[in-house]
């Protein structure tokens, strides 16, 4: 079996995330780590009355195996990342999901972060782990690209599908990829010049709600 985009991490921002490729008719599967949160998906046990059909019909599943990733065209991840007494962002959370991505990641692959962070984390944290646990390069083999997550739960009139998004690649091939992919299934995609300039608009935007 194959899917259009696996999402790493089923909470608030993967969920709706995964939601949102579905209904644009692409194929999704979610991975997570909790089990009970993957067997709720998958026996159709979903509050949201838009969700469930989606899963009752397949075009999202959800599972615990990470292998899942080789057969998927896309791999976003959206993890926690809660922070820290010093009020900085763990990112223990990126650093386990892209060791386990790494480990399934083939050539032609666009991996994309939302995880909330502080800017160098896709260049500095998430790219060499890929590399390292893959074997591939960066840039040559897959794309890697910074997306932040911007949702707000319960807002009818912005939903991830109406909230413009915005994407920076560790290279104009990388930001395109990551670029087309969201144009499926987003009303509005910006590029910005870096991933760092990407992570920083989140920055930005938490600090002025």
């Amino acid at each position: 079996m194959s899917w259009d985009v696996a999402v790493i991490g089923a909470g608030y921002v993967g969920l709706p995330l995964g939601q949102t490729f579905a209904e644009a008719g692409q194929k999704v599967v979610l991975v997570d780590v909790v089990d009970s949160i993957v067997d709720a998906l998958n026996i159709g046990d979903v509050s949201a009355e838009t969700l469930k059909p989606l899963v009752e019909s397949g075009a999202i599943t959800a599972t615990t195996d990470y292998s899942v990733v080789r057969d998927s065209d896309a791999v976003l991840l959206a993890v926690p990342t809660p922070l820290s007494r010093q009020r900085e962002p763990d990112l223990s959370h990126i650093e386990s999901a892209a060791r386990s991505v790494a480990q399934h990641l083939r050539k032609g692959h666009v991996v994309v972060l939302e995880s909330t962070t502080y800017p160098g984390t896709t260049r500095e944290i998430l790219l060499p782990l890929l590399e390292e646990g893959s074997g591939l390069k960066a840039g040559a083999d897959f794309h890697v690209a910074f997306s932040p997550e911007r949702v707000d739960p319960g807002n009818r009139e912005f939903t991830t599908k109406t909230t413009p998004k915005i994407v920076g690649g560790i290279d104009d091939a990388s930001a395109e990829a990551a670029a087309s992919l969201y144009r499926k299934v987003i009303d509005e995609v910006h590029t910005v010049s870096t991933p760092e300039a990407a992570e920083l608009t989140k920055l930005l935007e938490y600090m002025l709600w």
